[in-house]
Formats: structure tokens, sequence, C-alpha cells
């Protein structure tokens, strides 16, 4: 995309949100909006599903956009708390830069499930070092395997950003991430499964016996004047 282009669609975008907050019942309008379709997709995350159970605990997460692919990935300890804010952005910066409006679909990786296919050995480990660990050194491990931008960069004081080195980081996660390398090839795996799912004919979620996925490109239905 050119300069010029890319300008003109910062133009648009702002132009359209003045229309859209032209005055006070119209930015409430768009609050509800907003927030209704934020709540949706939190509930898709979180709630359960057809047979599978409320999604709680450890997960890791990513959410792909529309266009850009792969935009970020995080873990959490509390899944029916975290997802459901993801999309809303109170407490998580994602949905200010990436809106959910745009997200193509969102994978959600239960890990804890995946234990008892790795070693003992490394069961051991994951004992030893806690859940909390644990899922830093998996986020470590699948944000270096697939490179979100929104992971690769951090804010600087000066208004500006700055590449992050993701293999060279000497984080909790990734020093302990060595520890765990099976349980982490599990997690990556599942993950590109649900990645790579075709989007269901009616539907906005698949869910799998270690996760699910969600598509908020699949909620989008036209409304009425």
């Amino acid at each position: 995309m050119s300069d010029q282009v890319h300008e003109d669609a910062y133009r648009a975008w702002r132009s359209s949100l003045m229309t859209l907050l032209g005055d006070a019942s119209l930015l409430a309008r768009w609050q509800e909006r907003r927030y209704q379709f934020a709540h949706r997709v939190g509930a898709l995350l979180a709630e359960a599903h057809e047979d599978s159970c409320v999604t709680v605990g450890p997960v890791l997460y990513g959410v792909f956009a529309t266009g850009s692919g792969l935009c970020y990935v995080g873990q959490t300890q509390e899944a029916e708390r975290r997802l459901r804010d993801l999309p809303v952005g109170e407490s998580h910066h994602l949905a200010n830069t990436v809106p959910p409006e745009v997200w193509e679909r969102v994978v959600v990786i239960r890990w804890p499930l995946l234990l008892s296919e790795a070693p003992v050995s490394e069961q051991m480990e994951i004992e030893a070092m806690g859940s909390a660990v644990c899922g830093l050194a998996l986020e470590h491990m699948l944000q270096v395997a697939t490179t979100p931008p929104l992971n690769s960069r951090r804010r600087r004081i000066t208004g500006d950003w700055q590449p992050r080195n993701l293999t060279q980081s000497r984080s909790r996660g990734a020093i302990h991430s060595q520890r765990i390398p099976e349980l982490g090839r599990l997690a990556i795996a599942a993950w590109k499964a649900l990645a790579e799912a075709e989007v269901p004919k009616g539907a906005a979620v698949v869910v799998s016996g270690v996760g699910r996925v969600v598509f908020p490109s699949a909620l989008h239905e036209p409304r009425g004047t």
C-alpha cells in the first residue's frame, strides 16, 4: 500500500467515525452496537457450546485479522475473565488497535488438556515451575513460531516503536520454555489445526478436544435503517 492510499484510508476511517458519532444519540447507538458485538464474541470464546464446557483456567489465544492474518498471541490463567474482555478492550490493548469487527478468527488452546500427552519428565517440570510460568513459556514458544506483528514490537516513551527479537528474549517465559519442548510442540500442533479450520456454514465457532476457534467475521449481519 502506498503512503497516499494509506493516508486516504485513514481519512476515510476518521470521517466515518465522525459521522457515526455526530451527536449524543448517535454516540449512544455506536456504544451499544460495539458492545453488543464485543459481548457476542466474548460469549462465544468463553461460554459452553454444544458438547464443550465453559472455557476456564489457563489458555493460549491468538487473534487473526482479515487481510493481515495473525496479529497477536497471548496467554492467561483466567480464561473466563480475559477472553470476555479481549474484544471489549477495557483491560487489554488489542481491541484499541485492531477492532473486533475486523477479526477473522480467534484461536483458543486449553493447554492443560495436553499435559497427559507430554513426557513424564516434562510433567514433573511443569509441576515444579507452576501453571503461571508454564503458560508464559508456551506463549513465548508460540510467539517465536508464529511471529505475530503486535508481539514483535514494543512501545517507547518517545512515541515510536522498538522491534523485539523474540528468539533472544530473556523473559521468564523464554528461559523456562527450554524445559518443556514436547508440550510446546503439542500446543503448536493443536494451534495449527484450529488456525486452519474452515468457517462452518451457519455457525461461528468450531470446538476441538483441546480448544476452539471463533469466527467474528461470521457474525456480521445486515441491519435495517
